[in-house]
C-alpha cells in the first residue's frame, strides 16, 4: 500500500510507525505539514503523491478539506474516544485519570470530530509521570497497534468507520476540551509538593509550567518530591542544589526541579537548561531524590546495574564527567558483568544541544562536551576485566547510540527507535569509527551515517547493529535482562568474550587512534564551523519551523530522481 505519513514533526512515533509499516512491505513516505504555508499547497504536494492512505501519527495542523474528501486520512488522537482537543495528556495526568485511551479517526473539518477507525485504552501510572514519558510510554505503543489496524481496515473495501456517537466510550466523561492555559496550570509554592510535582510534570516536556523563584519568572520543569521541608525555610526559597538540580521549598516538602528555562519575555534566552545552571546560588549540597539521580549503581551478585538517567536523553559536559566517574568506579568492582542502560524513558541521544547553544563560547563548550561523553565511550570500550552489556530501554540517536556501541553485547526493548547517524552538521566522534564497523561492516556502517534514516530493534537486530530485541514491556525487559546478563557470568561465556576482547584492543589501530580521528573532524565542524553546526543547532535548540521536508524522508521525490 502507498501510504504518506502526514505529521507535524518526524518524532518518536512517527519513526516507529514509518519502520513498521515499511517493514510490513508498505511503501512509505513523509510530509512535514509546517513546511506549507498554505492549504493549496500542501493539498498539491499530496495530489502528486496520490497515496492510498494518509495516516497522521503526529498532527497538530489541520487537514485541508480538499485532502481528507480525497483520500482517507487517519489521525491518531492520544484521548479515548469522545476526547477532543490538543491537551488530552495535560488534562489526564492533572485529573488524575484512572484509564486513558487513544483513538485512530478520520480526519474532517472538526478537529478529533471524525468517526472512528479504532481505539485502545491502558490504565494510568499509580504516580503522576511526565507528559514526555506517557505519551512515549503506553501512549505510542497503543498508537502502533492502532497504525497496524488502520492500514488492515484500509485495505478492506467492505469497512466504513464508525460514526463518533455510535462508539462506546471506554472513559464515560471524555468530552471537548480546550488548550490548557499557564493559568489552568499555576501553583503556588505553599502548596503540597505532590501538587506541584503532579502539575509540572502535566506540561513535561512542553509547554512547561510559568513561575516565580526567588524573584525570577521561569517555565519549570523534570519534578520531583524530595524530603521534608525544614521550618526554617520560606516557600518559594531556594534551599539546595544537587548535580544540576534545585531544591525549592513547598508548603510540606522539598520540590527539586531538574531544568528551567528564562523566556524571552522575561529577559531570558529562552533555552531549556539544567536548572541549577540558571539559579546559581549560594547554597548547601544535597543529595537528590532516587527518581531523579543521574546514576544509579546495584550489585546483585556478579552482576552491576548501572542506570543513568539523561532528561530527554541530553548529557551535558559536566553530566558527562559524573557519569564517568562513577562509571569508572562501577568498572572497577569485582563483578564479572556490568549492565549499562537507561531509563524506561530515556537512554541517550548524545552532547547537549542546548546546554552549548547557552554556552559564552558555543564551540569551546561543544568541545568539551564531546571530549566529556568519550571519556564514557572509553571506559566501556577499554574495560578488560568485566563483560558489558548496554541495554538500550528507549529511543536513543547519534551519540546515545555509539555509545551503547562501545560495550560488548548490546540490546534494545521492543518498540526503541534507534537513530545511528549524526546531524547537526557534526562529523561525530564516540568511537563510532572503531565501533560502527565492527559491528556492521564498513559498507553498512556508512550507508547508515549516509542516509541518516531511523532503525526499530527487530531491524537493527537483522542488522547486527545490536545483538537482540528483548520484549516491548519494560518490565519484561528488565527482568529478561537480568536473566541475559546473570547467563554472562558463566566462565564459559565470560572468559571467552574477556579474551576475544583483549586481542581485539591489541591490534594494530587502538580505540584512541580512531578516537584522535574524529576529534581531528569534529574541531573544523565545532571551531570552523565547516558544515553549519552553528545555524543548525539554533535551530534545533529554538525549535524554528522547518523549510522542507528532508529529502531522505519523502520516498516520492527521492525515487523519482534516484537519489536522496
Amino acid at each position: 500500500m502507498k501510504i504518506l505519513l502526514l505529521v507535524s514533526a518526524f518524532n518518536g512515533l512517527t519513526q516507529r510507525a514509518w519502520c513498521a509499516l515499511r517493514a510490513a512491505g508498505h511503501h512509505v513516505t513523509v510530509e512535514l505539514a509546517p513546511t506549507y504555508r498554505d492549504p493549496d499547497s500542501l493539498t498539491n504536494a499530496v495530489a502528486a503523491i496520490a497515496p492510498e492512505l494518509i495516516l497522521c501519527p503526529f498532527l497538530k495542523h489541520r487537514v485541508p478539506e480538499e485532502v481528507w474528501r480525497k483520500w482517507p486520512t487517519v489521525v491518531i488522537h492520544p484521548g479515548p474516544v469522545g476526547d477532543r482537543g490538543p491537551s488530552s495528556l495535560d488534562y489526564a495526568i492533572e485529573d488524575n485519570e484512572p484509564m486513558w485511551g487513544v483513538t485512530a479517526l478520520s480526519a474532517v473539518e472538526e478537529m478529533d470530530a471524525g468517526p472512528i477507525w479504532g481505539s485502545r485504552v491502558f490504565g494510568m501510572p499509580t504516580t503522576p509521570v511526565s507528559k514526555a514519558a506517557l505519551y512515549n510510554g503506553p501512549v505510542a505503543d497503543a498508537a502502533l497497534e492502532l497504525v497496524n489496524e488502520v492500514v488492515a481496515k484500509a485495505a478492506d473495501p467492505g469497512f466504513t468507520p464508525v460514526p463518533q456517537d455510535e462508539t462506546p466510550r471506554p472513559v464515560p466523561h471524555a468530552c471537548e476540551r480546550p488548550t490548557m492555559k499557564q493559568a489552568d496550570r499555576a501553583f503556588a509554592w505553599d502548596h503540597p509538593a505532590a501538587h506541584i510535582v503532579k502539575k509540572i510534570r502535566a506540561a513535561d516536556s512542553s509547554p512547561g509550567v510559568r513561575v516565580n523563584i526567588e524573584g525570577r519568572t521561569v517555565l519549570v520543569y523534570d519534578a520531583a518530591v524530595g524530603e521534608q521541608r525544614s521550618e526554617q525555610h520560606r516557600p518559594g526559597t531556594i534551599v539546595g542544589r544537587g548535580e544540576d538540580a534545585i531544591a525549592v521549598a513547598a508548603a510540606d516538602r522539598i520540590v527539586w526541579i531538574g531544568h528551567a528555562k528564562v523566556p524571552r519575555n522575561a529577559g531570558g534566552n529562552g533555552i531549556k537548561l539544567p536548572a541549577g545552571m540558571i539559579f546559581d546560588v549560594p547554597v548547601a549540597e544535597m543529595p537528590v531524590p532516587p527518581a531523579m539521580r543521574e546514576v544509579d549503581y546495584r550489585r546483585h551478585g556478579d552482576v552491576g546495574y548501572f542506570t543513568v538517567r539523561a532528561y530527554n536523553g541530553a548529557m551535558s559536559t559536566r553530566r558527562c564527567h559524573r557519569i564517568a566517574d562513577a562509571l569508572e568506579t562501577a568498572l572497577a568492582q569485582d563483578t564479572k558483568v556490568l549492565v549499562f542502560q537507561g531509563t524506561p524513558s530515556t537512554f541517550s541521544n548524545g552532547i547537549h544541544l542546548n546546554v552549548i547553544e547557552a554556552a559564552a563560547s558555543p564551540a569551546r563548550e561543544a568541545w568539551d562536551n564531546i571530549v566529556a561523553i568519550n571519556r564514557l565511550c572509553t571506559a566501556l570500550v577499554s574495560c578488560t576485566n568485566q563483560l558489558t552489556i548496554a541495554a538500550v530501554t528507549a529511543n536513543a540517536g547519534a551519540g546515545g547510540v555509539m555509545l551503547a556501541l562501545a560495550a560488548d553485547v548490546v540490546v534494545a526493548r521492543n518498540g526503541v527507535v534507534l537513530n545511528p547517524y549524526y546531524d547537526m552538521g557534526l562529523y561525530g566522534s564516540e568511537l563510532h569509527t572503531y565501533t560502527l564497523p565492527r559491528r556492521v561492516g564498513q559498507a553498512t556502517a556508512s550507508r547508515l551515517l549516509i542516509d541518516k534514516l531511523p532503525v526499530d530493534a527487530h531491524a537493527a537486530a537483522g542488522l547486527g547493529l545490536i545483538d537482540v530485541a528483548g520484549p516491548g514491556d519494560a518490565v519484561r525487559f528488565n527482568e529478561w535482562v537480568r536473566q541475559l546478563a546473570t547467563s554472562y557470568t558463566d566462565p564459559q561465556w565470560y572468559e571467552g568474550a574477556l579474551a576475544a576482547k583483549r586481542q581485539a584492543l591489541e591490534a594494530v589501530h587502538p580505540p584512541a587512534y580512531f578516537e584522535a580521528g574524529e576529534l581531528a573532524e569534529m574541531a573544523k565542524d565545532m571551531f570552523d564551523d565547516r558544515s553549519g553546526f552553528a545555524a543548525a543547532r539554533e535551530a534545533f535548540v529554538h525549535k524554528a519551523t522547518p523549510q522542507e521536508t528532508p529529502h531522505r524522508l519523502a520516498e516520492h521525490r527521492w525515487k523519482l530522481t534516484g537519489a536522496r
